[in-house]
């Protein structure tokens, strides 16, 4: 989704992009409109070389200035193998790829590296070794901490939690925080865990591929740094809920505190999708960070949109237009077994 949308500013930026796809070579921007790169090539970042062989690896090392990586699984359920596969093993195949082109690396993390630690949060502040939340953050950690040692020149980027653009609330694609969204919005989940002052940085599409676009053609300067691409105005959680509850068809739900909240005494049906979906979001709802990211704005010369009530309420409509939230009251008393 990130790779489409940066693709799209690079080439209307008149710059050179070759696009590295595994499977599907249908590269869209955010809106929808297709992308149409210098040259497309398949391949896998898990696999050494990308999967190409010695001829292919060393024609594309020799013909690019910058790796901008950022295919990863951003999935919460999987098992430590594959992030160590995808998102490990991808961040030391981006290196070499990089080192054999004698390349530059600008290598896209995420802001919850962090872990779960609260309050300011510093674009260079030390990398924590525990306290994740997920595999996923740890693997992301992981690899930044082997971009770094590389000895490649690199910078790394980090978003918080990527959604809608910032004027219209479009996505082109709703998967891992959207899932949740819709469970909770819909009334499928109608508790959460969540912790007092806890709060979610939520940054537009627009914001996060702009910046990075602007990192990408200043890397002379970057190079080293690290770059938070956050909103700098987390919302708090009773905010968002309150968001969804302006809508009469949505369900506000119950916040509970976390020494409270007991899964397995939930309804059948909740207790399923908690397990398989919401509760991969749980932590989110109790955690309290604030990105700091002085260091972005002074490289992006970007400051990011406002993400207040106002925003979230375009996100809302966006996904109700396009028929990814019901425009219409959602029967609570429908047959639950059918829905599952």
């Amino acid at each position: 989704m990130i790779g489409g949308e940066i693709a799209a500013r690079l080439l209307s930026a008149a710059h050179r992009v070759t696009a590295l796809v595994h499977t599907s070579r249908d590269i869209r921007s955010n809106n929808g409109n297709a992308v149409e790169p210098s040259e497309i090539v398949t391949g896998d970042v898990s696999a050494p070389m990308f999967g190409w062989d010695k001829a292919e690896f060393d024609r594309l090392t020799g013909t690019a200035d910058l790796l901008i990586h950022c295919a990863a699984t951003v999935r919460f359920d999987l098992d430590d193998d594959a992030y160590s596969r995808v998102n490990i093993g991808g961040a030391a195949n981006a290196v070499e790829f990089a080192r054999a082109g004698d390349m530059p690396l600008l290598h896209v993390s995420t802001a919850y590296v962090c872990g779960t630690r609260d309050g300011q949060i510093l674009e260079d502040d030390p990398l924590p070794s525990r306290g994740f939340a997920n595999g996923y953050e740890k693997s992301k950690a992981a690899a930044e901490r082997l971009v770094r040692a590389s000895g490649v020149p690199f910078a790394i980027v980090r978003p918080s939690i990527v959604v809608g653009d910032s004027a219209s609330g479009e996505i082109r694609r709703f998967d891992t925080t959207y899932a949740a969204f819709k469970l909770i919005a819909e009334g499928h989940v109608r508790h959460m865990p969540a912790r007092t002052g806890a709060t979610l940085d939520f940054v537009p599409i627009d914001h996060v591929a702009g910046s990075l676009v602007d990192i990408a053609q200043n890397m002379r300067k970057a190079v080293g740094g690290t770059f938070h691409l956050v909103s700098g105005r987390p919302i708090p959680v009773p905010e968002f809920t309150a968001a969804i509850a302006a809508f009469p068809q949505f369900h506000r739900p119950e916040l509970v505190a976390p020494d409270s909240f007991d899964p397995a005494s939930l309804p059948p049906f909740e207790r399923r999708l908690y397990r398989r979906v919401a509760g991969l979001y749980a932590s989110y709802f109790q955690r309290n960070p604030h990105f700091d990211d002085r260091e972005a704005q002074a490289i992006a010369g970007r400051v990011c949109p406002p993400t207040g009530a106002e925003y979230l309420h375009r996100l809302i409509s966006h996904c109700i237009e396009v028929g990814f939230l019901s425009g219409e009251a959602v029967n609570e008393h429908s047959d639950n077994a059918a829905r599952a």
